[in-house]
């Protein structure tokens, strides 16, 4: 009489111990400020630079619009995802398929959620391995005009290298550090925008005949090749697209036209505008992720210090983005190219240092989004092909993907 209860109890142990065994769930010590910029590293990614771009295939009215809707609308429904973590009393939803499941059931739940997840984050990460080796040879070639031509592979390989080291960090906490100094490259960009408004920079900026002047900062300084600073050091890589794109001004021959001839490419091009502004947004594949690391009682749920985080990286992404988008379009017109950075072609020092902090927040948001596939490969390896939690396995698991 006493076996069956002892059943039941021994289930939710085993899941127990599983869950501390996990990368999403082993540790749940994390403070607010862990939600911003955990947050901030999985939004503001290397999609900022082609928002003048989007811009130029949109137009003012609409990109205007669709910016700030789009701003509006993904911090409302990143909202929903925070208060959906913890709505059902006594249980969280510590990831995606976990919500889907209990939305449409414990197979279709799967199904519906697992692979569009996986689609995106996996596709991110790609895209993140190519950000990254093509903005280290950039750095290459810049630095060495002259040097031997190395194929853009070996960059590739070489941004690949450097996460078989850090994927096997055991839990999401643990790349606290590496996601911080990733979003540093957008709360940068604040500082010094606030900084550079409060000296009205901008406002002469935007008539085109901006010159800077020493203003007893390293930033200005910078910006104006003064030597008496460390050029680069207050920048991040949005700072640089748009307060340069502002520094060039605004060019004789810019027109804000469409970009095509014919209303059938008009189209195409207001979609594909559409698409880069989508890109340029997301992020939250990995939010519940991110609040399942926060801890959580019944008096004071995770959702409070979650929200926080959010309310700090939200308004870092508004900060970054909008300045980026309008100022750069502003100046080039229907003429930017889809990286911003490009457009601006020198001085050199300015590219080297977009693609320094280009590379450095890759590589955290790298590590965000690969966190949540490491957790549903090493659950699936254990629950379904009965392989025991150890570090062999989370060796092989994570190598492999990184491979």
């Amino acid at each position: 009489m006493e076996i069956q209860p002892e059943k039941r109890e021994s289930a939710p142990s085993n899941d127990d111990s599983l869950n501390d065994w996990l990368p999403i769930t082993k540790s749940r010590n994390a403070k607010w400020w862990y939600s911003a910029f955990h947050n901030v590293t999985a939004m503001v990614g290397a999609g900022v630079l082609g928002l003048p771009y989007a811009c130029s295939l949109l137009g003012w009215g609409p990109g205007i619009a669709i910016m700030v809707l789009s701003w509006v609308i993904t911090f409302y429904t990143l909202w929903q995802m925070v208060e959906m973590h913890e709505m059902v009393p006594g249980k969280r939803f510590d990831r995606y398929h976990e919500l889907g499941q209990h939305a449409f059931g414990e197979k279709l739940g799967l199904w519906v959620v697992v692979p569009l997840q996986l689609m995106c984050e996996v596709g991110v990460d790609i895209v993140y391995v190519v950000t990254g080796g093509t903005s280290m040879k950039k750095i290459y070639n810049v630095l060495y005009p002259d040097g031997k031509e190395i194929r853009s592979t070996w960059f590739y390989v070489a941004f690949g290298a450097l996460h078989f080291f850090l994927s096997h960090l055991p839990s999401f906490n643990s790349i606290t550090a590496i996601s911080f100094f990733a979003a540093l490259m957008s709360l940068r960009y604040m500082i010094l925008q606030h900084y550079m408004l409060s000296v009205g920079l901008c406002s002469s900026a935007l008539t085109g005949n901006l010159a800077l002047r020493p203003c007893g900062t390293l930033a200005v300084r910078a910006m104006s090749g003064d030597k008496g600073g460390r050029q680069g050091d207050s920048f991040d890589y949005s700072t640089i697209a748009w307060v340069a794109s502002v520094r060039k001004g605004v060019q004789p021959t810019v027109s804000y036209g469409p970009r095509s001839a014919t209303p059938k490419a008009q189209v195409f091009d207001f979609f594909s505008g559409l698409g880069d502004v989508a890109f340029a947004f997301a992020g939250h594949n990995v939010v519940l992720e991110i609040q399942a690391t926060i801890p959580s009682t019944p008096g004071k749920p995770s959702k409070g210090p979650m929200w926080k985080g959010v309310v700090i990286a939200y308004l870092v992404v508004a900060a970054c983005y909008f300045p980026v988008a309008f100022c750069g379009y502003l100046v080039f017109g229907n003429q930017v190219e889809d990286n911003v950075l490009v457009s601006l072609e020198k001085p050199a020092y300015l590219i080297v240092a977009a693609n320094a902090f280009v590379l450095v927040h890759v590589i955290g948001s790298y590590q965000v989004f690969a966190m949540p596939v490491f957790d549903m490969m090493e659950s699936f390896l254990v629950k379904q092909m009965h392989f025991k939690p150890s570090l062999m396995l989370r060796t092989i698991t994570r190598t492999s993907y990184v491979c």
